[in-house]
């Protein structure tokens, strides 16, 4: 009977005020698609990290005039090294070749490049990425070599970007939840101060404070996990269109995100609307209404 009581007071409690049951379940719904999206983005850009730092490779670029034996002693050099775990050759024409794939699609600044433009190199890959510095340090000084170049820190500068990108996408969710919480806490006064009466008349017969305060928390916490499941059909729903539709071309930078990533974030931003509002209800009823 009281289960029927608190469900019934739930349902006519989120109709008497549907205009603030629905702003505070977009507000929720967006606050918490921002959460989950970067939420997303982090773990998409750890994969990235694991993925990409595990190819990096180190470039020793040759000097234009290098020498046959200048050429061997680099190898010789690189070979002799612990912190190599394997290289490759690249010459004048092999460069040239990744040179024309990698600007198909800009024919007349492929024109511009004759092949012998560019520079003859060892791609060394290390056991441990960490190390450069001290394979620059072993193979610095040896004739023939006119740059050596780290991926690494080319890397370094594009995960910098998207670790902004994560910030703000989390400084964006943090604003937004505020505003929900607001929302949360006014929906639940003006709930309150509406049924100001029947709560006296309850309080006088005897009911205890968790009884009269349970159908506003669920009130809060019913607008919170529909905000949660409409934050999370936006989510998948960008996945579909997005990354699996018009951005699939991006599938050759970015790592692919797997369906299961996106399911995981149901119950979490389940959890997150669901505690917060009912934290957020509890709070304003016991230290502001004083029910």
């Amino acid at each position: 009977m009281r289960f029927k009581y608190v469900l019934n007071e739930v349902l006519v409690g989120l109709w008497r005020n549907v205009t603030m049951t629905i702003a505070m379940i977009i507000t929720m719904s967006v606050s918490l698609t921002m959460l989950g999206a970067s939420v997303l983005m982090y773990m998409q850009v750890d994969q990235m990290k694991d993925f990409y730092f595990g190819k990096v490779e180190v470039s020793v670029f040759l000097t234009d005039n290098v020498t046959d034996a200048e050429r061997e002693a680099v190898k010789q050099v690189i070979l002799q090294s612990p912190l190599v775990q394997s290289h490759e050759y690249e010459s004048r024409t092999d460069a040239y070749e990744k040179f024309k794939v990698l600007w198909r699609n800009s024919p007349d600044f492929v024109k511009s490049v004759r092949p012998d433009s560019l520079p003859e190199s060892y791609r060394v890959k290390l056991k441990d990425p960490e190390q450069y510095q001290a394979f620059n340090e072993q193979i610095a000084k040896t004739p023939g070599i006119q740059d050596i170049v780290d991926q690494r820190e080319l890397l370094d500068k594009i995960f910098k970007i998207f670790n902004t990108v994560q910030v703000m996408a989390l400084g964006v969710a943090a604003f937004m939840a505020l505003a929900a919480l607001l929302l949360v806490g006014n929906t639940i006064q003006v709930a309150a101060y509406s049924k100001r009466r029947e709560v006296a008349v309850m309080k006088l017969v005897g009911a205890s404070n968790w009884f009269i305060q349970a159908p506003f928390v669920l009130e809060a916490v019913v607008a919170g996990l529909i905000g949660a499941i409409l934050g999370f059909g936006i989510i998948f729903t960008l996945k579909i269109v997005l990354l699996d539709g018009r951005l699939q071309a991006l599938a050759n930078v970015l790592t692919p995100m797997q369906n299961s990533d996106v399911f995981l974030m149901l119950p979490l931003l389940a959890a997150v609307g669901a505690g917060v509002s009912a934290i957020t209800a509890w709070v304003t009823l016991r230290f502001y209404l004083k029910v």
